[in-house]
């Protein structure tokens, strides 16, 4: 099944970026990468801008199991159980869709909801797959990201590199 996932990170942002792309691609083969953006936090009270991106790839392996993997990533990382839900990160990677589920599967909601609400990973998933749809809403990325209202939250593309390939770019 095709697998779209969103990485964020705002501490060591390029480091922890560029090691969970590794780990992805050692784990899951060829990525489909968005280009990455600096955003504002939403919902932080600590002001550390985000870099975030989406990424796509293909598993056989199910919710459950892929979620486990994106968690034991980001502890990996560094990231800890008992860390409030909005303080800064190392790593964070969410599935925002498995396929075309959609409800709850192995304790995991698809597709994502932060799909829909913030432009942090709407505007790469749009740009990864403008034709794909969504889910449930059915509506294709690209007019999502058109209909989106991009005033409330601030992001920007910026030049980032891995494994010696130009992945992102600014406007």
């Amino acid at each position: 099944m095709r697998v779209t996932a969103s990485i964020g990170s705002n501490i060591d942002r390029d480091h922890h970026v560029r090691r969970c792309l590794d780990a992805l691609a050692e784990a899951f083969g060829e990525l489909e990468i968005s280009r990455v953006f600096d955003s504002e936090p939403v919902g932080f009270e600590d002001g550390r801008n985000f870099y975030n991106l989406v990424v796509a790839f293909d598993s056989d392996a199910s919710v459950g199991e892929l979620q486990a993997w994106c968690k034991r990533l980001e502890f990996a990382h560094g990231r800890r159980k008992d860390s409030p839900k909005f303080s800064p990160r190392t790593l964070d990677i969410d599935l925002l869709t498995v396929g075309e589920l959609t409800g709850t599967h192995d304790g995991v909601p698809l597709p994502r909801d932060e799909i829909l609400h913030h432009a942090f990973v709407l505007w790469p998933l749009a740009e990864l797959l403008p034709a794909a749809r969504h889910p449930r809403d059915g509506r294709r990325y690209d007019e999502l990201w058109a209909a989106f209202d991009k005033r409330d939250q601030s992001l920007r593309p910026v030049d980032f590199t891995w494994r010696g390939r130009r992945i992102s770019w600014p406007d």
